[in-house]
């Protein structure tokens, strides 16, 4: 069963040390919402309320998380979310190393739950993500709000690539940006069957 493997796989998220992020880590956050949802968002990592609450994207960045899903026609509480790395960043930055050695985590909750769509929040996801399927990132300001189609053994997955939540907050000129590029994937994803 799907809940059996997830909570193994939360056993060991939880008792990772593979790198130094643990030490400096109250809540590993590991991910959220129902295991069966279609939709996958991705983001970087836990920041410092994250941390706190041991969910992902509960700070201010996720409060415009939430505006920009209704946006789109979304509703948070039916959608997985989730982060390539699942301990506290202190200056939401993450090394090469750092994405390597947990994003397997990541690997195995996007086999376990098989989304038909995922989203990748920022470059950091959207570069891991594509990579991982064999597709070439570029740039935030080339791929933000394209929709890739990928095409796997016995399925097939869409990727969308936005700009995180936060870069509104560091540079609210973006805001617009952030709210046409999600009303546009709202539009994309009322069209197929999700």
């Amino acid at each position: 069963m799907i809940e059996d493997g997830y909570e193994q796989l939360k056993l060991e998220i939880e008792n990772c040390r593979k790198c130094d992020l643990w030490r400096g880590t109250k809540h590993r956050v590991i991910g959220e919402g129902p295991l069966d949802s279609r939709i996958m968002l991705v983001g970087l990592g836990p920041g410092y309320y994250e941390n706190i609450e041991g969910r992902p994207f509960v700070g201010a960045a996720g409060k415009f998380l939430n505006n920009l899903l209704t946006l789109a026609g979304l509703e948070r509480g039916k959608l997985y979310i989730t982060n390539v790395i699942k301990c506290y960043l202190p200056d939401n930055k993450a090394t090469d190393e750092q994405v390597k050695t947990c994003s397997h985590y990541l690997d195995r909750q996007i086999d376990m739950l098989k989304p038909a769509v995922l989203v990748a929040l920022g470059s950091v996801a959207a570069m891991y993500l594509l990579g991982k399927y064999g597709l070439t990132y570029s740039s935030m300001s080339r791929l933000h709000g394209k929709i890739f189609k990928v095409e796997k053994p016995g399925r097939s997955m869409l990727i969308a690539v936005m700009y995180h939540p936060a870069s509104a907050l560091y540079n609210p000129s973006m805001k617009l940006l952030l709210e046409k590029d999600w009303r546009k994937l709202g539009e994309i994803l009322s069209k197929i069957p999700v």
